[in-house]
């Protein structure tokens, strides 16, 4: 009797008109469902400020004026200068642990199932999330950009190639939480997505150039950080905002070469696979 029960129930739940306009429609209510829930919760928004500006802080005056740039020395200007790009890319990117985890919270309070009763587009839910964290991942790059500025880090290209760059760090932060999504889909708690949203992205993150120059690494190493999507990024926006010194020698790698076109493509190609496999796991999840 329960299984025909739940069979009839699914038959019978309403569907969305399809289309990308209900699509673009649904995935919007969604966003702004989970942009008035982190304005309800703003502790959460609070703590996740206060973790990439104590990463500016450690990093600009522990380890600035220890660690040679190529064509600057130790100067520990040079080297803050160096290391915003990384640190704004460390940032964006550790917003896949609470895209991760929101989703895993609303599948395990029975959130989705609710969802699937109302008639609206399958990938709807999780955009929505994701478009969410987006919102928030830009507010926290603009106050970190004004810490940055506060310990003495500047963009000297102008303002629309500064722009650009913040546009990149933004793609790449909203490619990584699809990467959450997935994750947040594939296990059964909160506190499970969390810690599989970050054990990952530490070695993701230091196996690249955001802290220190691949001629730095080992050399198996320095392969593995110069083909790193992360560093592609990275390099984009050193070049962007005019951060690397004259003399800095360009690694022979093509995604060093080409970081802005290699971080588009990075961007986009994590996000047409990591969506795909995300929204596939929510409809076999809540099937």
């Amino acid at each position: 009797m329960t299984a025909t029960t739940e069979t009839v129930s699914t038959a019978t739940a309403p569907r969305g008109r399809g289309g990308a306009a209900q699509s673009v429609t649904d995935s919007l209510v969604m966003a702004k469902r989970n942009l008035i829930r982190m304005a309800r919760i703003p502790e959460v928004v609070i703590f996740g400020l206060i973790q990439p500006i104590m990463f500016v802080v450690l990093f600009s005056y522990v380890f600035g004026g220890s660690i040679t740039i190529p064509g600057a020395g130790t100067s520990a200007s040079s080297y803050r200068e160096f290391l915003m790009a990384g640190i704004f890319a460390q940032t964006v990117t550790f917003a896949t642990a609470g895209a991760g985890a929101g989703i895993a919270e609303d599948m395990h309070k029975g959130l989705i199932d609710r969802f699937r009763s109302l008639p609206m587009t399958r990938g709807a839910v999780l955009t929505g999330r994701t478009l969410a964290d987006l919102v928030q991942t830009a507010l926290t790059l603009v106050v970190l950009a004004v810490v940055a500025l506060l310990v003495g880090w500047r963009a000297h290209d102008g303002i629309p190639k500064a722009l650009a760059g913040f546009g990149l760090l933004l793609l790449l932060g909203y490619a990584f939480t699809w990467i959450g999504a997935l994750i947040g889909l594939s296990v059964r708690t909160p506190e499970a997505a969390t810690s599989g949203g970050l054990i990952w992205l530490f070695p993701l993150t230091f196996i690249s150039v955001a802290f220190v120059p691949s001629q730095n690494m080992p050399s198996f190493l320095q392969h593995i950080a110069e083909w790193n999507p992360f560093s592609a990024t990275v390099v984009a926006c050193r070049d962007l905002f005019g951060n690397l010194p004259p003399g800095y020698p360009v690694p022979d790698a093509w995604p060093m070469e080409h970081p802005v076109l290699a971080s588009l493509l990075w961007s986009v190609l994590i996000i047409a696979v990591f969506r795909a496999l995300a929204v596939r796991k929510y409809r076999s999840a809540t099937a």
